[in-house]
């Protein structure tokens, strides 16, 4: 059975104002009745007819702001159940149900079922019946409006929770050191993303850095990085380092993830108690930034060197990821970063800025004055 459409009026100029309806009843007499009511009140309705509840669920569509279901139709045999499937379809469109006079008690069953409201067939006119539909379809609307409130306060507090998992407090105890972090997912409107970092002193004065990215954006990839940052930082504070920590965080991730399609790529750096040596291993991630500081305000930033390196985590089973031994001198700064910030496009451009132009940018920066927090600011 197909659906029509019918106009109770010409179209007026403020073509906003029209509602589109739904109206479920297989009588004809029922059918003309509704058609006429709306007429007369003057509403601009678009109303789009079915006979029955297949047919309605096929027309209905992201346009319909309400539906008019006659519960005294012959055509519905449970009108309970009936209202059930159609409450069930109707996402965001009001729901407004007739009854007649001897079954007026399933409107209130129907309102408290989930209906925006109901009218009796014998006792509606054209204006009680416009005002119910769009008190009906404002109501829905309110009802809406808080709906998506009350889930984006329950987001931003599971956020919350995950943001605090993933931009940790750093373990450090040695006023020589000074830590500043960054964090902006790459996603526009994104709250959270699956990039990751810590740090951690340990006894002997050795202070081991961490950051690393879980492919993909959201809740899920930013779930998955908590767990991988807490993993490292208790292996760390184990006497785990190196590649056998690697290999201990490969496995976890091969447990904790979805699927196995997700991968993660992750920097390690462990600096030595002297400050002036590090050790770096490099599992599918940029290179770090080296800033040196030299005589008479000199300075000199590069990359570090990334020849050495292993796979991401969850990519290959058994890999290795060898050790770069760094100079870092007497005074110095690392920038450790993820992909997302040489990824991305210069100006209107294909050119993607890569390592060579953050490099051009930081010695830009630095050539300011700037450093820790105002250098990453820049």
């Amino acid at each position: 059975m197909s659906a029509i459409s019918h106009q109770t009026r010409p179209p007026a100029s403020g073509a906003e104002d029209r509602v589109d309806l739904l109206l479920i009843d297989d009588t004809p007499s029922g059918v003309l009745m509704v058609e006429k009511l709306l007429a007369d009140s003057g509403l601009d309705a678009d109303i789009t007819v079915a006979a029955d509840l297949a047919t309605a669920r096929r027309a209905l569509t992201r346009r319909t702001q309400c539906i008019i279901v006659d519960l005294s139709a012959p055509g519905i045999d449970d009108r309970m159940a009936g209202l059930r499937e159609v409450l069930e379809m109707s996402g965001t469109a009001a729901v407004v149900v007739l009854t007649g006079l001897d079954d007026a008690h399933l409107g209130v069953r129907a309102v408290a079922a989930g209906a925006e409201d109901y009218l009796v067939k014998q006792e509606v006119d054209g204006p009680l019946l416009a005002r119910a539909v769009r008190y009906s379809i404002e109501r829905k609307r309110a009802e809406e409006t808080e709906r998506r409130l009350v889930e984006a306060r329950i987001l931003r507090r599971e956020n919350a929770r995950l943001e605090r998992g993933l931009l940790p407090v750093p373990l450090i105890d040695d006023p020589s050191l000074r830590h500043h972090t960054r964090y902006r997912p790459g996603r526009r409107r994104a709250l959270l993303g699956g990039d990751f970092y810590d740090t951690v002193q340990t006894e002997g004065g050795a202070v081991h850095l961490m950051i690393g990215d879980v492919c993909g954006h959201g809740p899920d990839e930013a779930a998955l990085g908590v767990q991988l940052r807490m993993a490292w930082r208790t292996l760390v504070l184990a006497g785990h380092t190196g590649e056998q920590l690697l290999g201990i965080l490969d496995s976890v991730l091969g447990h904790e993830r979805r699927n196995e399609e997700i991968f993660t790529t992750l920097c390690m750096i462990t600096i030595a108690p002297s400050r002036r040596t590090a050790r770096m291993h490099l599992a599918g991630h940029p290179a770090p930034l080296l800033f040196r500081e030299g005589p008479a305000g000199s300075y000199d930033v590069s990359a570090l060197p990334d020849y050495a390196h292993g796979p991401a985590l969850g990519l290959i089973p058994g890999a290795e990821w060898p050790t770069t031994e760094i100079d870092l001198g007497e005074s110095w700064s690392l920038m450790l970063y993820t992909d997302g910030l040489i990824e991305g496009r210069i100006g209107a451009g294909p050119d993607r800025l890569g390592t060579d132009g953050l490099v051009k940018l930081a010695h830009a920066a630095r050539g300011t004055g700037a450093t820790g927090r105002a250098l990453i600011d820049e």
